[in-house]
């Protein structure tokens, strides 16, 4: 009387009623009970108490959709569904004739532009080199600047608790 499961055991299909239930149940229970069989004493007992726990389990409703979701077979883990993004392709391509003489010319008139105007800045004698208005003169960087000896803090000595200067003192 080896079952998969309680629907085999009992004769029935998965979706059977109470009343199918029951029936099956009945009919099964006199074929195996240890009073009324042919079978040996302690077979009849096995075979008998695994149909009381089948009809139990299938019994009550709520039992029985936790043993349906037993028998469910276990999904595999559901893989992640990687996006194809396309991705650029870079494409060099190597610069035409035109191109390459486009470049030459425009390096020409960037050196003849420099050209012309350091040659007419020297040919006018302007300086080349000026320094800004604000820029500090040799006069300002040799003086130094004035300090009072209340400037001057004096260092906390070694050990002793470091406090904040009060505000305005």
């Amino acid at each position: 009387m080896a079952a998969a499961n309680h629907y085999e055991l009992l004769q029935i299909a998965q979706d059977a009623s109470p009343q199918e239930l029951r029936q099956a149940f009945r009919r099964l229970s006199k074929r195996y009970h240890p009073d009324t069989t042919e079978l040996p004493a302690g077979q009849a007992a096995e075979a008998f108490r695994q149909l009381q726990l089948a009809y139990f389990t299938l019994s009550d409703p709520e039992r029985r959709r936790v043993y349906d979701h037993s028998l469910q077979p276990a999904s595999p883990p559901v893989k992640p569904v990687r996006l194809a993004v396309p991705q650029p392709v870079p494409v060099r391509r190597a610069l035409s004739g035109g191109e390459w003489f486009a470049l030459l010319l425009l390096g020409l008139a960037v050196a003849f532009s420099l050209v012309l105007g350091v040659g007419l800045a020297w040919a006018r004698g302007t300086e080349l080199l000026r320094e800004p208005s604000w820029w500090p003169g040799d006069e300002q960087t040799a003086q130094t600047l004035p300090f009072t000896a209340a400037d001057v803090v004096p260092a906390a000595p070694s050990g002793a608790a470091v406090q904040p200067s009060a505000a305005g003192a």
